[in-house]
């Protein structure tokens, strides 16, 4: 992301990324559907859900060589990335 661009690094746009990500690998994506366990019509009824934001997130945090070719992509540093991992598995 350009220093101009102001987009908010949130679970949603973190999530709809990655998903936009997978969209252009396809055997990706099936590894992703196989570590979450979607099937693809799971997978198009979970598009938009939390549910998948939290595990595209997870299952990028866990892939670094893809989480930093993603990172490297959208012009996002790899410790935002991570901020946003964080939030979503805090141990309150």
């Amino acid at each position: 992301m350009a220093a101009s661009e102001k987009r908010r690094l949130d679970a949603a746009t973190l999530g709809e990324l990655c998903l936009g990500q997978l969209a252009e690998d396809p055997a990706q994506r099936a590894e992703f559907m196989g570590f979450a366990g979607y099937d693809p019509t799971a997978l198009r009824r979970a598009v938009g859900s939390q549910q998948l934001a939290t595990g595209l997130i997870d299952y990028f945090a866990a892939n670094e060589p893809l989480m930093l070719t993603f990172c490297a992509n959208h012009g996002f540093r790899p410790e935002d990335f991570m901020q946003v991992w964080h939030r979503l598995n805090r141990a309150d």
